[in-house]
């Protein structure tokens, strides 16, 4: 008990290493990637740290929000393991006891719904679904070829490839399940994803495919909190974490850094890590004085940030199937992306009612612009196509809206076709004292909190061998 004790004093004292008026490095961002940063340079000594973030909470795109009493993400919803690699975002989480639940996605051909109503022969969606696997192992095998044997950075679009194998989704039933396979888990469609940085999908081949829901009170941002609890005396109180404050300007010189936020504070720095979405850097939010060098403006503009809609809503009572089975289910349209992904949340909260619908990219900009009784209203119409005009209204609705969050614009990135490696690596490097993370710049687990994870560790890295052996890539002839 006393060692206990002991150890509990020097972790708070360590903790506690205050902010000073000039703090070696300045954190932009409470998000997983700022506070992976922030935690490194603690680790390895660097304690003067100030992590200034714009909103009140830590936990950046890992959101929770109440909704008709319930515990919902807005943002990254789902875990995976089950793979050879181990994931470190998924042991945090089990450290904490996050509430999860594995998802079964096996019956979805039993579950496939057509335009006007009624549910398709499961042999015939079973048949579609079996096409599609081997097109998805098609472009694994030739984002292997290009990625080993073309000496030249070559690159074609997921589409391109699936046309390669003579394969091309084109019916609306095609089309959905195609959407299934891609556009759900990259959030934009094949024709402009870049297949030799999609597949093969690495968050799956190291960390598995089994999907872990979250549905905890807490809320998934319990484990970017945890990660943050590690070095920070509280996320209140410790005065190197600073919330509500939005950065809007960085004066950068080879004599360090001045942060200007949005309340009129200057805060100075020797270094600044700026861990905002690609979205965010996209917008006029932050000026940069001097403005970046071309390169890092282009590297930036030509990426994709893209818009993860799940639309939910909170019924009376249950109209649609349950049971084992028929937790998710498909909806085909000929407009592709029309409302085609849902999943009820029995499992996660028993009589709980919930529906949730997943839409991405143009839809959800389309959806952005609607307000939520027109959302409401064209949900509506598609649910009683599928189950009938006497339905229920439904008594609450929640539309994220991501894309117009000037704090974010937008879920997670994309990694565009035709977009190159070597512009890749310019998106993630550093321009004098201003470096840059995010999920964005992984190359292996783009979108994904792991992304944001490591990234978060690499940048940090990074300006540590500026800081501690002088190697300083910022200040390269090319970054200047």
């Amino acid at each position: 008990m006393k060692l206990l004790l002991v150890m509990v004093f020097i972790h708070s004292l360590l903790a506690l290493a205050p902010a000073s008026k000039t703090p070696t490095v300045i954190i932009i961002g409470a998000g997983m990637s700022g506070i992976s940063a922030a935690k490194t340079l603690h680790d390895a000594g660097i304690r003067d740290i100030l992590i200034l973030e714009a909103t009140n909470r830590v936990g950046g795109r890992v959101m929770k929000t109440q909704f008709s009493g319930y515990a919902v993400e807005m943002g990254a919803n789902w875990l995976f393991g089950g793979g050879p690699v181990h994931n470190p975002v998924l042991e945090m989480a089990e450290k904490v006891k996050l509430k999860t639940s594995l998802n079964d996605y096996d019956n979805l051909t039993s579950n496939t719904y057509k335009q006007d109503g009624g549910l398709y022969p499961k042999t015939l969606v079973e048949a579609v679904d079996k096409v599609a696997v081997a097109r998805d192992d098609f472009c694994a095998k030739f984002s292997t070829l290009l990625t080993k044997k073309v000496k030249n950075d070559v690159d074609i679009s997921i589409l391109a490839g699936q046309r390669l194998f003579k394969q091309e989704p084109k019916t609306p039933l095609e089309m959905v399940v195609d959407y299934y396979h891609n556009d759900y888990e990259d959030g934009e469609p094949p024709k402009v994803t870049s297949l030799k940085h999609t597949y093969p999908r690495n968050e799956f081949v190291d960390h598995g495919e089994d999907p872990y829901f979250v549905a905890d009170p807490r809320g998934f941002e319990i484990v970017v909190q945890y990660l943050a609890k590690q070095f920070l005396s509280s996320l209140k109180s410790d005065p190197r974490l600073k919330l509500n404050k939005v950065v809007r300007e960085i004066i950068y010189s080879k004599n360090g850094v001045a942060v200007k936020t949005e309340d009129g504070s200057i805060y100075k720095a020797k270094y600044v890590i700026v861990s905002v979405s690609v979205g965010v850097l996209q917008t006029d939010l932050i000026d940069f004085r001097p403005k970046l060098p071309i390169w890092k403006r282009l590297a930036i503009s030509d990426f994709s940030m893209t818009i993860y809609t799940k639309i939910f809503l909170k019924f009376p009572y249950k109209f649609w199937p349950t049971g084992p089975g028929t937790e998710f289910f498909i909806y085909t349209h000929v407009r592709r992306g029309y409302y085609p992904l849902w999943q009820h949340l029995e499992n996660e909260y028993p009589g709980s009612n919930i529906l949730f619908v997943t839409v991405t990219a143009e839809e959800s900009r389309r959806v952005e612009q609607l307000s939520d009784q027109e959302v409401e209203a064209e949900v509506m119409a598609v649910l009683k196509t599928l189950f009938g005009n006497k339905i229920p209204k439904p008594e609450d609705i929640l539309v994220p809206r991501w894309g117009s969050n000037r704090f974010y614009k937008g879920s997670y990135s994309n990694w565009p076709d035709k977009y190159s490696q070597h512009r890749h690596d310019q998106l993630g490097d550093p321009v004098g004292p201003v470096y840059f993370t995010g999920e964005h710049n992984s190359n292996k687990y783009i979108g994904y909190v792991t992304g944001a994870y490591f990234t978060g560790i690499d940048t940090a890295d990074d300006l540590l061998g500026c800081i501690k052996n002088q190697t300083c890539r910022g200040y390269n002839s090319q970054q200047m």
